[in-house]
């Protein structure tokens, strides 16, 4: 082996944190923020945000993939838009870790299989459940679908509301941020983008 050859180093930022380090980690904010952990409304604060964040965080555990490959091929020839709308989700900004809130839709043109509607569904929440920005999401959500699916084409439409905008900074309450990614034959024909955008507003 050539000694020149770089070593692959896994980042500090990856290697396990222990339960009981985050909780102290939370411990250590309380008291930036000028509070006292041990008294008694704070005392198991610690834990209950680490329970809470294993719950908004529990999208680095699970695969989309894994979701979209479970699929059904009797669909007697339907080769038609495939639309799940109105899919609310909460997600956190990876730049300051305070809530985003919103609803995507998401729509797939099949090729001989159709995936559970669920399963859709369940690839916003997975994705969603990470920190996140509204365009990278979006933009993992129809890279998941197209990859593992391989369709004639896929829609995802995103509508949501960011803390960090309206809670903290400008302090601009009810802006909404949307983005769109369009995949295959939705990026190509233009009818087929009006006519899913005029099901969003139906």
């Amino acid at each position: 082996m050539d000694s020149s050859s770089p070593k692959k180093i896994k980042p500090a930022c990856l290697s396990k944190v222990s339960r009981k380090e985050a909780e102290k980690a939370v411990e250590i904010l309380i008291r930036w923020a000028g509070d006292d952990p041990e008294r008694e409304g704070l005392r198991d604060t610690p834990k209950r945000v680490i329970n809470a964040y294993e719950e908004f965080f529990s999208g680095y555990k699970e695969s989309a993939e894994k979701y979209l490959s479970k699929t059904f091929e009797d669909v007697q020839g339907y080769e038609d838009m495939v639309m799940l709308k109105d899919i609310p989700f909460n997600s956190h900004c990876e730049h300051h870790m305070v809530p985003i809130t919103g609803i995507a839709h998401i729509a797939y043109i099949p090729v001989k299989k159709v995936v559970g509607i669920s399963k859709l569904a369940r690839t916003v929440e997975i994705f969603a459940r990470r920190l996140q920005t509204q365009e990278t999401m979006t933009q993992q959500i129809s890279t998941a679908i197209d990859s593992s699916m391989k369709p004639k084409g896929v829609a995802v439409h995103i509508k949501a509301i960011h803390q960090c905008m309206t809670t903290r900074g400008v302090e601009k309450p009810n802006v909404s941020t949307i983005t769109s990614s369009f995949l295959g034959e939705f990026k190509t024909d233009i009818n087929l983008q009006k006519r899913f955008l005029s099901y969003i507003s139906d």
